[in-house]
C-alpha cells in the first residue's frame, strides 16, 4: 500500500470522480492507551488508523442519487477503486429523499479557533506523552490503594482524529478532535466502586480526588442493607444523568417525531416543540465552542440516516438549546427534515450539557439534606422498552447507597430500573451544580458532557438485581 496524506487523498479522489458531484471525507486517527489491574500497569500502546469516505452524487430527472463507500487503510493505489465503487453505488440507487444543494461555505474562519492547524498541515497525533502528568499520579494511587487493601482496575484512552472534508463545490474544511477518557474501578471489602471522567488532554484529571471518592465509597459499602424493589427518593449523580440525557438526545430526531414514532410526537400529528417537559427550569443544550467540550463546528456525515444527511456535509453548527427553561425548543434536524416539519434547522452537535437554576448544590450538599433515599453511582445495560414514552430499563452498578438523616449509612443491593428520562424531567425536585462528567454506558460513543446531579422523589426500582 502506498501511503498518502489525507488532504492529498481528498484531492485525488475529487480529481478522479466522474460523478456530477462528489464529497470526500478523510479521517486520520491516532490512539494512546494505558490499562491496569490489581494496582499494576498491564499494557500500554499507540495505534494509528485512517478511513476514506467517498460520496458520489448522480443527477437524474427525478432528483439526485447518492452512492457512499467508506474503507479503512486506503493507500494511493486504492483511491480510484474506492471512487468507482461509490459511483457504482450511486448508479444503482434511486434519487435520495434528503437531496439538497451542496454546502459551499463552512463556518466563519472555517470554524477553527485562532492558531488551529491549516488544511495543508500534517494531521494531529497523540502518543504516550499525553499521559506524562497523569501516569505518576496513577502510580501514587496504586501505592495508596495497596496500603489501604484496595485494588484499582481500569484504563485511560486518548484519541486524536483529524478530519478533512472536501467537495466538488469547493468546500475544504478541517477539524482536529481530541477525545480522552479515564475509567477507574476500585475493589475491596466494601465491594466495588467506579469513577470516570472525560478529558481533552489529561491535564485536568484529578487522580487523588477520584481515588479518594472511590475509597470513601468502599468504606460505605462495608455495611450492607437489603432493600426490596419499589419507588425511592433517589439522587442520580452526573454520570447517570448523562446516560439518560444522551438517550433522550439520540431519540430527539425531528423526522421521527413528525412521523409519530417517538415520545416527541404530538397527539394528532406534528411535534411537541413548544411544550413544557420539565417542572423545573432546566436547559439541555449543545455548543461546538463549549469550554472543555469543543467539537466539530460543522456537519460531518459519513452516511445518510433519519437524523443525518450526507448532503449537509460542511453545514455550520452553532449553540442550540434543545430544552430551554423546561420547554422543548428544538429537535435534531437535517435540511430535509426542517423543510418537512417547518421548524428551524438544528443539526445535532457532538456534546451535551444540562443546567438548572444558578446556585445548584454539590452532590455532597444534596446528600446532606436527604432525610431518606438512595444515592447511585452509575447505570449500565440501558435498553429501550417503549419509544412512544421513551421508557428505558437498565441496572444500577458499582454501588447503591442508603442515605438517612443526611448520612450514607451503607450499601444496598442493585436494582433494575424502569424510567423515562422525559417523564423523569417532569418529576424533579432538585437540580445540582453542573460539571463535566463521563457517561458510564455510552462512553464508547459520547464523552463530551456536563451534567448536574438530580433528585427524583420516586425513581422506579422495578426489581432487585443480582448483578454486582
Amino acid at each position: 500500500m502506498n501511503a498518502i496524506r489525507p488532504q492529498e487523498a481528498v484531492e485525488r479522489a475529487l480529481s478522479l470522480s466522474r460523478a456530477d458531484d462528489c464529497i470526500v471525507i478523510a479521517d486520520e486517527a491516532s490512539t494512546a492507551n494505558l490499562r491496569w489491574a490489581g494496582n499494576t500497569l498491564t499494557t500500554n500502546g499507540v495505534t494509528r488508523s485512517n478511513r476514506l469516505t467517498v460520496i458520489a452524487l448522480r443527477h437524474t430527472a427525478g432528483g439526485v442519487a447518492a452512492g457512499v463507500v467508506s474503507r479503512s487503510a486506503v493507500g494511493a493505489d486504492g483511491i480510484e477503486d474506492l471512487v468507482r465503487a461509490a459511483e457504482a453505488d450511486a448508479a444503482g440507487n434511486e434519487p435520495a429523499e434528503d437531496a439538497r444543494p451542496l454546502i459551499t461555505q463552512g463556518p466563519p474562519g472555517a470554524g477553527r479557533p485562532a492558531g488551529a492547524p491549516e488544511w495543508e498541515d500534517d494531521p494531529a497525533e497523540t502518543g504516550i506523552g499525553v499521559f506524562e502528568g497523569f501516569a505518576p499520579a496513577l502510580g501514587e494511587a496504586f501505592a495508596a490503594a495497596q496500603a489501604g487493601d484496595r485494588r484499582l482496575y481500569g484504563f485511560a484512552n486518548h484519541m486524536l482524529t483529524s478530519t478533512f472534508l472536501g467537495s466538488s463545490a469547493g468546500l475544504r474544511l478541517r477539524h482536529d478532535q481530541p477525545t480522552g477518557l479515564l475509567e477507574l474501578n476500585a475493589k475491596g471489602a466494601g465491594g466495588s466502586a467506579w469513577a470516570g471522567v472525560g478529558t481533552r488532554d489529561f491535564t485536568d484529571v484529578d487522580v487523588p480526588a477520584l481515588t479518594g471518592d472511590l475509597a470513601r465509597r468502599l468504606e460505605w459499602g462495608e455495611r450492607r442493607v437489603d432493600l426490596p424493589a419499589g419507588r425511592y427518593e433517589t439522587i442520580l449523580p452526573p454520570s447517570a444523568v448523562a446516560d439518560l440525557m444522551i438517550y433522550l438526545y439520540w431519540s430527539a430526531g425531528a423526522q421521527d417525531a413528525q412521523d409519530g414514532r417517538t415520545v416527541f410526537s404530538a397527539p394528532g400529528g406534528g411535534t411537541r416543540v413548544g411544550e413544557r417537559l420539565a417542572n423545573l427550569p432546566v436547559t439541555l443544550s449543545s455548543d461546538p465552542a463549549a469550554a472543555g467540550m469543543e467539537c466539530a463546528p460543522f456537519v460531518i456525515a459519513h452516511a445518510s440516516s433519519r437524523e443525518a444527511s450526507v448532503f449537509d456535509n460542511g453545514l455550520p453548527l452553532g449553540a442550540t438549546d434543545w430544552i430551554r427553561e423546561g420547554t422543548l425548543t428544538s429537535l435534531t434536524q437535517t435540511r430535509h427534515s426542517a423543510e418537512r416539519t417547518g421548524l428551524p434547522l438544528s443539526p445535532s452537535v457532538d456534546n451535551l450539557a444540562l443546567t438548572g437554576p444558578d446556585g445548584g448544590a454539590s452532590l455532597a450538599e444534596m446528600v446532606a439534606r436527604t432525610e431518606r433515599g438512595l444515592l447511585l453511582t452509575c447505570l449500565w445495560y440501558i435498553r429501550e422498552v417503549d419509544p412512544q414514552s421513551l421508557l428505558l430499563t437498565g441496572l444500577t452498578r458499582d454501588g447503591v447507597y442508603l442515605v438517612e438523616d443526611g448520612e450514607v449509612v451503607g450499601a444496598v443491593n442493585n436494582f433494575r430500573f424502569n424510567e423515562s428520562p422525559v417523564d423523569l424531567l417532569s418529576r424533579l425536585t432538585e437540580v445540582g451544580e453542573t460539571g463535566p462528567t463521563l457517561p458510564r454506558e455510552w462512553s464508547d460513543y459520547f464523552t463530551r458532557t456536563a451534567m448536574p446531579a438530580l433528585r427524583v422523589p420516586d425513581f422506579n426500582m422495578s426489581t432487585v438485581s443480582q448483578a454486582s
